[in-house]
């Protein structure tokens, strides 16, 4: 006995029905890449080896976090003149990698002040719950702490991207718990180098970024280097050596 043309389409669209819901649910499925740390091994020995040729002076600003510190190596000296800046960005990373590091990135130098951006690549690749991410950074907060009591720690917001628009509610979660984790410690300080990237309508700006859509261009960068700079300016100018 032969199906009638009406059963062929209704079994068809049963089958396209389930393979649509099978490939929605694999996609909501999809975990994570796991964060290890130790993929960042040599960069963090190519910074140490930079230090034995050139060591750092103690009593600076060292400035740690993924591409957006990275990419800003080139003029970040000269942006933040005239406090001296040791920085410390490598691509790609998340706050559990800069706690992993943190000794070797900041403490050894004896820093007086450390700032850290991560969140981006914490939320927008690794999907990192928001309270992780803050616990991570208390417990870099608690290291510093433990070694060097008196060091002021920065922590700048996650920034909105285009690219990562998907993610932003969740990145302004975690810049909420970053910012309520801060309030009540004088040596701590929240930077918000969000809202200044962000359009009237309350929207990120699109003619921000290069190609990617997730790192800053010249344009990205003038505005993010003046937030920070006004910030440490306040904070650490007068920590400055040879300031008045």
């Amino acid at each position: 006995m032969q199906n009638s043309p009406f059963v062929v389409r209704m079994t068809v669209l049963l089958v396209l029905g389930l393979t649509t819901l099978a490939t929605a649910q694999s996609t909501q499925q999809t975990v994570p890449p796991p964060i290890d740390p130790l993929r960042y091994e040599e960069a963090i020995l190519a910074f140490e080896s930079n230090d034995r040729v050139n060591p750092p002076p103690e009593g600076a600003i060292v400035i740690t976090g993924s591409s957006s510190i990275r990419r800003w190596h080139n003029s970040i000296v000269k942006d933040l003149a005239p406090l001296t800046i040791i920085p410390r960005g490598f691509g790609g990373s998340t706050m559990k990698d800069v706690l992993h590091f943190i000794d070797r990135l900041a403490i050894k130098h004896k820093p007086r002040a450390v700032v850290v951006y991560e969140g981006d690549n914490d939320t927008g690749r690794y999907l990192v719950p928001p309270s992780t991410i803050v616990d991570q950074f208390s417990k870099i907060v608690d290291k510093i702490h433990s070694a060097l009591p008196e060091t002021r720690i920065y922590v700048l917001s996650v920034k909105p991207s285009v690219l990562r628009r998907p993610f932003w509610d969740k990145a302004r979660e975690t810049n909420e718990l970053l910012k309520k984790l801060v309030a009540d410690n004088d040596l701590l300080t929240y930077i918000d180098v969000a809202t200044p990237l962000l359009d009237t309508n309350g929207e990120v700006m699109t003619d921000i970024f290069v190609d990617d859509n997730l790192h800053l261009n010249e344009k990205g960068t003038q505005i993010w280097a003046a937030t920070i700079r006004v910030a440490l300016m306040k904070g650490e100018a007068q920590f400055e050596s040879g300031s008045q």
